[in-house]
């Protein structure tokens, strides 16, 4: 069996996801064969995996930092929320049930089990499990039949590396407060402390390091200065995306639904020199100046479609299309386009019959059942080779599907209009592929950079292992994984 590390973090969004990647990147580099694991992630950005379910995009990138293929035990748990108050519960790749908040806590008892077997399973397999907690384990209201932070590692026995954002402020007090919180037990569990998101001079912060150090007993393993080039990676978060203004180049305009799912399919075209994309947040309009409007993903299909009508932005597309400009939905922003969208059986909330937003004539029908599958594909337009992956609930056809917007397998997928304008598809990552972003964007007018971004995706990466190197004290870190 091999040793095992976990990564909780003084408060959410710490960091901790980054980190994971950067030191699963360092153990690969000491000849380690080293995997991710997340025991409960809480996010609608997913990925399909190679045994065919899906878990957090963040363990994606993760395994790849190990160089290593994502598989269903790195995230065993993964909650998708659809609505304020429920979630649809994913575990080990595959769809449980759906529940709502407040009935959660009575099903986490029967989830300890599967999360288990997962860690297990991978610790048999690695010399070394990096382990990324959820939230903050000083959240003690939650505590009871935890299973993503303490609960966890106490229930497998796994040292833990406490992390606190300076960025934010009070960092010695997010340290030294998780510390008084917990209950004995779990603060033994806790063997260093890492102090993330420093900007300028690290030693700045000794006489704060020496303090936390002094007051906890806990072992400092470094002062991590922020990392600019996080922006270079997918994006954990679609406010993280980051956004140029109109240029000459091609003006995208993306739609921040309130369910947002899988739009780290921007991430690639974020990056182009030659795309200024802005995310469209509620109560914004879209420009006049855009080209090309992107309908992402959503989680709650029929719901977003209620948001997005509230913001006025199914009359700011309709004027879009009547000033020439394009439109690509992609999964349920490819539902949103069509003519209606079908839920007799309330898979996604209430049942009922949405009208779409008719750019598309297509009708969507949902379904319980989820594709899941990656997939190789041509691009009809260009001729194009494409690879992505599907992640969806729901069936799509109508008139419109007589011109595909790809071909997977020799079979028609997606739909365009007549004049190719308004295409939709449910083919999540596309952008990745670099023969098919160039082709796209020609096709705008527009080239593509020289850059190929799987590329760059592996050189972040290799620069964030080289920064924690330089900043973590790596020996002492690895040598407290057991």
């Amino acid at each position: 069996m091999g040793r095992a590390l976990m990564i909780q973090g003084a408060g959410s969004n710490v960091g901790k996801s980054l980190l994971v990647a950067g030191l699963c990147r360092a153990a690969r580099a000491r000849g380690l064969s080293v995997a991710p694991f997340k025991p409960q992630n809480m996010s609608n950005n997913a990925a399909v995996t190679a045994d065919g379910g899906e878990i957090g995009r963040a363990q994606a990138l993760q395994a790849l930092a190990c160089g290593i293929d994502a598989v269903v035990d790195m995230n065993p748990v993964l909650l998708k929320p659809e609505t304020d108050l429920g979630a649809q519960v994913v575990v080990q790749g595959k769809r449980l049930t759906t529940v709502r908040a407040r009935d959660y806590a009575a099903l986490k008892p029967r989830l300890m089990a599967p999360v288990l077997d997962s860690f297990t399973r991978l610790k048999s397999q690695h010399d070394l499990v990096i382990v990324e907690g959820a939230g903050s384990p000083a959240e003690v209201n939650l505590r009871a039949g935890d299973i993503a932070n303490m609960g966890f590692a106490r229930a497998a026995e796994v040292p833990v590396v406490l992390v606190g954002d300076i960025d934010r402020g009070g960092v010695i007090a997010q340290i030294v407060g998780t510390q008084a919180v917990l209950d004995e037990g779990d603060a033994a569990m806790i063997s260093g402390f890492i102090i993330n998101k420093f900007r300028g001079d690290v030693s700045l912060f000794d006489d704060g390091y020496r303090l936390i150090g002094a007051r906890t007993g806990w072992r400092g393993v470094g002062v991590v200065p922020f990392f600019a080039d996080a922006a270079k990676l997918p994006a954990e978060d679609a406010l993280d995306l980051p956004a140029k203004g109109a240029g000459a180049g091609l003006n995208v305009a993306c739609l921040a639904f309130s369910r947002i799912a899988n739009f780290d399919d921007l991430d690639p075209l974020s990056q182009e020199p030659g795309v200024a994309l802005r995310m469209i947040r509620a109560g914004e309009v879209i420009p006049g100046d855009t080209d090309l409007v992107i309908l992402p993903g959503s989680k709650s299909t029929r719901g977003d479609l209620a948001f997005l009508r509230a913001q006025g932005w199914d009359v700011d597309l309709a004027a879009h299309v009547r000033r020439g400009g394009a439109i690509l939905g992609i999964c349920g922003g490819y539902q949103m386009l069509g003519m209606a969208v079908h839920d007799p059986d309330g898979i996604e909330g209430t049942p009922g019959t949405t009208a779409g937003l008719g750019f598309l004539d297509v009708e969507t029908q949902m379904r319980a059942d989820k594709s899941l599958s990656r997939v190789q594909a041509v691009h009809v337009a260009s001729g194009a080779a494409m690879s992505g992956y599907e992640i969806h609930m729901g069936h799509t056809q109508g008139p419109d599907r007589a011109r595909p917007f790809a071909r997977v397998d020799g079979q028609d997928e997606g739909a365009r209009t007549a004049d190719g304008r308004i295409a939709g598809s449910y083919l999540h990552g596309m952008f990745v592929e670099d023969g098919f972003r160039r082709a796209f964007l020609n096709g705008f007018g527009v080239d593509a950079g020289p850059e190929s971004y799987g590329q760059v995706v592996e050189e972040t990466l290799d620069r964030l292992a080289a920064h924690m190197g330089q900043y973590l004290d790596l020996d002492a870190l690895f040598a407290m994984a057991r």
